[in-house]
């Protein structure tokens, strides 16, 4: 008689197992704090970005050439939702190491592994529990959005939905964190130690490593803090995407394989490192895939749509020599305002840093520093410039190629907006929390799932499939 798993991918029903994942989080005193704490650190991050964002615009509707630099993106977003940001980091692997902490702590994850349910289930399915654990936690900054357009503000739908998705992402990366490192620990406090030195390690990793070039340059990449940044400037990158799935499924299976309690050591190291070298190599594809999409309303990370046009039929290689060190405020300016730009529109760019900071103290390179070559087919010239104004006709003198015409309108209009939000404290601070701790006050009188019932479920069902 066949076992009850090799008829697929589970052998059993799924929704009890989702509703009691769920319920485990719900009944749960961490999730419920967490989302207390969240309250009044997303509120203060949301009025003070209201009060900075009137400011701005009280000086913007004086002189409307400054109405121009005013998005609710930087504005007010990104604001609010760095915020969330720093809870799901120091605070989210709490709620998500309890939907497998406890149950190793109890014995009950025993019980658990001997249903008709792949291990690989198990782990999807409290995924799936700390993604919506993830969406409660965020109720505070989505009512701040919604709180936003009743007061009269502009809101995006793209760019506001694009900066939705990455943190959703990066929800669910802290939370695959969280549930890889209980599965390889034997009790919660030690699943949140490890937890919190990945999170909070990427922050030092960051720090360390950051304007640097080379190897470092992308193993800054790995940082944690780099999944939101492309987000929050309003780019939908497909390498990213790609890499952060890539490292939320390698999570998953790791903590699939090192699930099953009275697996020997050996055993599960060995099957672990297939799973290790694929998230690898999946995420060095990833960080060769520099296709993107800007999403943003004003275009900034594009150049004007005339110019778009003309420089994707560009297709000789362009290679850029650049004589600055990472660390100077000007190849930052030619980076974000010229050379990723170009990286997204032409075909067949690449950069290279020609020294670094004591190749350029000798003598010998002086003269050169501070200098940007352009090679595009057999031409060449220089410049020092970091403006797209001087640098575009650069390279279409280079291709032989008449500027386009400039578009007349289209400019972005900005968004000034002078309000106040003072009075959403009452929100963030009073009802907010007081309905929080009425949702929580039911959740602990309310029926539960008990796992009992559902292991009586699962060996019924067993039964059953067995006599078909």
């Amino acid at each position: 008689m066949r076992s009850p798993k090799a008829y697929g991918v589970y052998a059993g029903p799924l929704h009890p197992l989702l509703a009691k994942e769920l319920a485990a989080i719900v009944s749960g005193r961490a999730l419920w704090i967490v989302l207390l704490l969240v309250c009044p650190l997303v509120g203060y991050s949301f009025v003070q970005a209201v009060s900075l964002y009137s400011e701005a615009s009280a000086a913007a509707l004086e002189s409307p050439v400054l109405a121009t630099s005013l998005s609710p993106l930087d504005g007010i977003l990104v604001p609010t939702f760095g915020s969330l940001y720093v809870a799901v980091t120091l605070l989210f692997p709490f709620v998500a190491i309890r939907v497998l902490g406890q149950e190793k702590e109890s014995g009950a994850l025993r019980l658990l592994v001997q249903l008709p349910y792949r291990c690989s289930t198990l782990i999807l399915l409290k995924l799936a529990a700390v993604l919506a654990a993830w969406a409660m936690v965020s109720i505070p900054a989505f009512s701040a959005l919604a709180i936003w357009a009743i007061l009269g503000g502009h809101l995006a739908a793209p760019e506001t939905l694009n900066l939705l998705f990455g943190h959703s992402l990066y929800g669910l990366l802290v939370g695959a964190i969280a549930l890889f490192a209980a599965s390889i620990s034997e009790s919660s406090a030690t699943a949140a130690i490890i937890a919190l030195a990945a999170t909070i390690g990427s922050w030092v990793l960051d720090f360390m490593l950051a304007g640097r070039s080379g190897l470092s340059a992308w193993l800054a990449q790995l940082s944690l803090t780099q999944t939101l940044r492309p987000f929050e400037q309003g780019l939908l990158s497909a390498g990213l995407v790609l890499g952060i799935v890539a490292v939320v499924c390698g999570l998953s299976a790791l903590a699939s394989v090192w699930l099953p309690p009275g697996t020997s050591l050996r055993g599960k190291v060995l099957r672990s490192v297939p799973y290790v070298l694929v998230t690898i190599a999946v995420l060095g594809a990833a960080t060769q895939i520099g296709q993107s999409v800007d999403v943003t309303e004003d275009r900034r990370n594009s150049f004007p749509a005339a110019d778009q046009k003309l420089l994707a039929t560009l297709r000789l290689p362009l290679v850029i020599t650049v004589h600055l060190i990472p660390e100077d405020p000007r190849y930052v300016d030619l980076k974000r305002n010229v050379l990723e730009k170009l990286g997204r529109v032409m075909p067949n760019v690449s950069v290279v840093l020609a020294g670094n900071r004591k190749d350029f103290a000798s003598n010998s390179r002086q003269d050169t520093y501070g200098e940007i070559d352009y090679t595009y087919g057999p031409r060449s010239d220089v410049s020092r410039s970091t403006s797209p104004r001087e640098i575009l006709p650069l390279l279409y003198a280079l291709a032989g190629t008449p500027p386009p015409a400039p578009v007349v309108g289209g400019e972005y209009p900005g968004y000034p907006f002078v309000t106040s939000a003072d009075a959403t404290w009452f929100w963030f601070l009073g009802a907010l929390p007081l309905l929080i701790a009425l949702s929580w006050w039911r959740s602990r009188h309310s029926p539960r799932v008990k796992f009992s019932s559902m292991a009586e479920g699962g060996q019924s069902w067993s039964q059953a499939r067995a006599s078909d």
